[in-house]
């Protein structure tokens, strides 16, 4: 499948959740962008989309039908993880796709032994591979969300500039918890990225405001705009540095990316 060859002196590859279970918050746009962004830079990098919308995948201009396999597979051993990722069409950034099949691994899984680690052990086989592991979870706190924290070194929260952004959060936050408590110690906050923020709006300053009160330095100096060419991007399955290299959405992503490689 045209994976990146093994380096001997590889060093792991970063493995970076990307969750908030409430839907809407730049999510996937996030995962995708920021994936296709540090392919830019010419890191390895892999995204994992373990939302069953498989929004990710489509995204990325990748036809959901013709996936001979997908990490619904992976997570229940019905494939080795090496088959399931395919290329894209950017170098440097290959995905391991999900499809709606993924709806039916939270129930299937349900009486597997070390069901909370399918992603960690099946990440495990590749990560020398890639400098970074992105996962897009899906919006919601059940048992995919708990396999991709349990999986991955740092959690990236997107938080929308609107209300009640702030509003939800203690959920997730308890959930981390549960998952460094009991399946994962070394978890931790990677950043707070605020998105979809409009500098007309005096909710979005208060919005970026309670946020930096709240996560203090955890807060990403980039902050996403509303943008008409990253909300179009998607349905011409591109990312935007693909889309319009030139627009304030690409170049905004493109600085997190270089905030996220300088952060190590």
């Amino acid at each position: 499948m045209g994976q990146p060859e093994t380096c001997v002196a590889h060093i792991m590859a970063r493995i970076i959740a990307i969750a908030n279970q409430k839907g809407g918050v730049g999510k996937t746009t996030t995962a995708v962008n920021l994936a296709a962004s540090l392919a830019a830079a010419e890191k390895k990098t892999l995204l994992v989309d373990m939302d069953p919308q498989a929004n990710a995948v489509s995204g990325l201009g990748i036809d959901k039908r013709s996936l001979p396999t997908t990490v619904y597979e992976v997570l229940l051993d019905a494939t080795i993880v090496d088959e399931a990722i395919v290329e894209t069409p950017l170098s440097h950034l290959w995905l391991l796709p999900s499809n709606e099949q993924l709806t039916g691994a939270e129930v299937e899984l349900v009486n597997q032994p070390h069901r909370e680690l399918r992603l960690k052990r099946a990440l495990e086989r590749v990560a020398e591979r890639f400098d970074y592991i992105m996962v897009d979870s899906p919006p919601s706190l059940g048992l995919l969300t708990v396999n991709t924290l349990a999986a991955s070194d740092s959690v990236l929260i997107p938080l929308q500039c609107e209300y009640y952004a702030l509003e939800g959060l203690g959920q997730l936050l308890e959930t981390i918890k549960l998952v460094q408590a009991g399946l994962n110690p070394g978890l931790e906050i990677e950043g707070v990225l605020l998105t979809m923020f409009d500098r007309r709006l005096r909710l979005a300053k208060q919005v970026v405001e309670e946020t930096l009160s709240y996560f203090g330095d955890k807060v990403y100096n980039t902050i996403i705009p509303r943008n008409v060419k990253l909300s179009e991007s998607p349905s011409f399955g591109k990312p935007i540095i693909l889309y319009d290299i030139e627009c304030l959405g690409a170049k905004t992503y493109l600085q997190l990316a270089r905030e996220v490689i300088q952060s190590v």
